[in-house]
């Protein structure tokens, strides 16, 4: 069982290591576009696109934009997502380590780009289909032991984004989920469409917060991967305040980490009504996880084993990307089901 269960632990030691970068605020700086009175190249001198040229700040690295990027490659699936979501099929040439099925409204403009590879590509691979930005999921996107690292892509005059989980150790909040949203619209010359998307995604929270409303609070365990130990959402990841924001309580809010391991025992002394299941690629099947679940005779008289409440999770649902508002909803139904009959 526990080769089922690697993947996590990789994610956790890649999140880690990014995390030792420090979070730079976001920069914008605005261009006039006018042209250059003592003439010069023509493209040197043409108008820039409004709101151009932009400068922004991402995990220590700044790039300027003197034109919303046309070709981009995504690492990771809640990249690709967030920018079908805001209309970007257009811009993007490559797609690659897709975790989980893609929301059914973009499944069709997802598949209709080229995959690169089905985990993280090479750099040969990326190159090859010439973008001119490559925009990260997780810190493993530009990894340096892989030939992959930011720079490796900048002095091959290519620009790099990481998503903002990655950028510094702290608490990942709906904030960072909205902000990103409102980051790649601007990049992307599109910041109304960004408003538009982050309107409907707090709508959806609202809506289904609002539903319990008052209702008392459900202890939730979350049970990412792991046999001898269990790969858990601490009190720093989205996913604690996903639970709070459905009604409910991540009972080990108090692991000050965005992931870690805890003990069984641990998980029996805190007795979780509900357990949050992540599912992934690589990590087994969900049935596999329940069954480890339900097999081990320590965790049988732990509320939610012994009623089989169980509430299934995409991986990509709890990262900072458009699913964590589905995810509210899909949590809040199954902590407080009576409250949506």
């Amino acid at each position: 069982m526990s080769q089922l269960f690697t993947p996590a632990r990789t994610r956790g030691l890649l999140r880690a290591t990014a995390a030792a970068v420090a979070l730079s605020s976001l920069l914008l700086t605005t261009g006039c576009g006018s042209s250059d009175e003592g003439g010069g190249d023509a493209k040197a001198t043409a108008a820039a696109p409004t709101g151009f040229p932009v400068t922004i700040d991402n995990c220590g690295v700044r790039t300027t934009y003197d034109r919303p990027p046309s070709r981009v490659v995504t690492v990771h699936q809640h990249p690709a997502e967030l920018m079908l979501a805001l209309g970007l099929k257009d811009r993007m040439v490559g797609t690659a380590f897709p975790d989980s099925a893609v929301l059914p409204e973009l499944r069709k403009d997802y598949e209709a780009i080229p995959e690169l590879a089905e985990r993280e590509p090479s750099f040969e691979k990326i190159l090859d289909a010439g973008p001119e930005l490559v925009y990260g999921g997780y810190g493993s996107a530009f990894a340096e032991n892989e030939g992959r690292s930011r720079k490796a892509f900048a002095d091959a005059g290519i620009d790099t984004y990481l998503n903002r989980e990655y950028c510094g150790k702290k608490r990942v909040t709906m904030k960072d989920t909205y902000d990103e949203i409102r980051t790649i619209g601007t990049i992307f010359g599109v910041p109304d469409r960004a408003d538009k998307l982050v309107a409907d995604l707090e709508g959806r929270v609202g809506k289904a917060a609002g539903k319990v409303k008052g209702e008392p609070e459900v202890s939730v365990f979350v049970y990412d991967s792991g046999d001898k130990s269990a790969f858990t959402a601490g009190g720093k990841s989205l996913g604690t305040e996903l639970i709070r924001l459905a009604g409910g309580e991540n009972v080990f809010a108090d692991l000050d980490d965005v992931f870690g391991d805890v003990s069984w025992e641990q998980v029996v002394e805190r007795r979780p009504e509900v357990i949050a299941v992540y599912d992934y690629a690589g990590a087994g099947s969900v049935e596999e996880k329940k069954e480890f679940l339900l097999s081990q005779p320590a965790l049988a008289d732990v509320p939610a084993v012994r009623n089989q409440r169980f509430v299934v999770l995409p991986l990509t649902a709890t990262l900072v990307g458009i699913r964590s508002a589905y995810a509210v909803d899909d949590l809040a139904r199954g902590l407080h089901p009576a409250s949506f009959r």
